[in-house]
């Protein structure tokens, strides 16, 4: 706009300026042709004396006649004898009496004699001053008018695009409602790019729901055979009398019975969650017996490890909480630490106002750098798990499981490895991933 401005004001500019030169001009000639028809300056004489002249000059450039601000001869006797030659003399200079910078016309009179008329040009330069100094103070007006109009057109035109990106940052493909983006009322190219953006959304969310269908099926299947399986190699290891190698490789195949167990469970609280939300059935819990009956459930597996479990006093501390859904969490808390960890596992809980933590702990390396960044992300396994099994989901269950109750799951600082749940004295809406 400044450029458009700017050739617009010169293009102005020069068109007036020639506009104004060819007027003095055509005076000039006017008067000078008045001058040498009847001899006499007082013909060509302009309005006011100071503005212009007229003057008659002889053969020897003596001035003959005079009318207007000057008696002085305009002409030098060069200038005169060019002027004399028919041709006629046209050019600019200073001359005393006159204000400012005159146009001096001489053309042949009568006889030997020269017709010289003038004409100030002051009033064509302040037409022209007036022109720049107008476009000098309506040039930036006009620029921020054209810039605040070109503004509010393309807010205006871009408002459905704004409208689509705030809606597509709220829309969740597990989300229960169907979401979709805002169309505008206009047919035009944005409206058509949200009726494709819309069907793209329809085909993945189709997808998002097949695929978790698939994956609570799937849970729902393995969880019936595993507890076969497994309650089969528990009754051959009652049975006793077997090999020492017999009984680790029945062990061994008891732990894995139990990774699939809870791999499946895993399984199922993704398929149900939606954006790390899970349906809850909260109840007053007792925190000591919540603690104490997830040692207990671990408590073979780990003397087996030749490892401890022992459960704090908890001081009659009690939650408002969903029972299964905290076991749930817990025990994979307590799973990995026997997975991963080193030394005894502690189960321990706090009033932390104003709710309560639960942690769990073991004397590990803790969480390297290369996980502790994510650990709470779904498949996020560090290089120890990779070697040693998980499908890396144990953590993110402690998550959605600690979003759904209002709380949060965190990784505890310090030497060894340990996770910290906080939950609320009352219960709260869920808080989501990053609140």
């Amino acid at each position: 706009m400044v450029v458009v401005l700017a050739a617009a004001g010169l293009f102005v500019y020069v068109r007036l300026e020639d506009d104004l030169n060819e007027s003095v001009t055509a005076g000039l000639q006017t008067r000078a042709a008045a001058v040498a028809a009847s001899g006499e300056a007082s013909a060509g004489a302009a309005g006011d004396g100071e503005e212009g002249f007229a003057q008659v000059l002889g053969p020897s450039g003596r001035v003959l006649d005079s009318a207007g601000g000057t008696g002085v001869a305009a002409l030098t006797t060069r200038e005169r004898r060019q002027a004399e030659s028919g041709e006629g003399l046209l050019l600019e200079r200073r001359v005393a009496g006159i204000e400012g910078t005159t146009r001096v016309l001489a053309r042949a009179g009568t006889g030997s004699e020269v017709a010289v008329v003038g004409q100030s040009l002051d009033d064509r330069d302040e037409t022209l001053a007036s022109l720049v100094t107008s476009f000098a103070f309506g040039g930036p007006v006009a620029v921020l008018l054209a810039s605040l109009l070109g503004y509010l057109l393309a807010a205006a035109g871009l408002s459905p695009v704004e409208a689509m990106r705030r809606r597509a940052g709220q829309i969740s493909l597990g989300g229960g409602e169907q979401e979709r983006l805002p169309l505008p009322p206009a047919r035009d190219e944005v409206r058509r790019l949200g009726e494709t953006l819309n069907e793209m959304l329809d085909r993945l969310r189709r997808s998002f729901e097949r695929e978790r269908r698939f994956v609570a099926d799937a849970s729902h299947e393995l969880r019936t055979p595993v507890a076969v399986i497994k309650a089969e190699l528990e009754g051959v290891l009652r049975a006793g009398r077997h090999d020492p190698d017999v009984r680790e490789a029945l062990v061994a195949a008891v732990e894995e019975c139990d990774g699939l167990a809870q791999l499946a469970e895993d399984l199922l609280v993704v398929a149900r969650s939606g954006d790390g939300e899970l349906p809850v059935r909260r109840e007053n819990l007792s925190v000591d017996a919540l603690l104490t009956g997830v040692g207990q459930r671990f408590e073979d597996r780990a003397r087996e490890r030749g490892r401890g479990i022992r459960v704090e006093g908890t001081g009659g501390l009690r939650v408002e909480a969903d029972e299964l859904r905290m076991r749930q969490a817990l025990g994979n808390l307590v799973d990995n630490a026997l997975r991963y960890g080193e030394g005894e596992i502690v189960l321990r809980a706090q009033y932390s106002k104003p709710g309560v933590t639960l942690e769990v702990s073991d004397a590990g390396e803790g969480f390297g750098p290369d996980i502790a960044g994510r650990a709470f992300e779904r498949f996020a396994r560090g290089d120890g798990a990779r070697t040693r099994g998980g499908a890396g989901l144990g953590l993110s269950i402690v998550r959605a499981i600690a979003d759904a109750h209002g709380g949060r799951a965190e990784l505890m600082a310090g030497n060894g490895a340990g996770v910290r749940i906080w939950l609320p004295d009352s219960p709260q809406r869920p808080l989501r991933e990053g609140s």
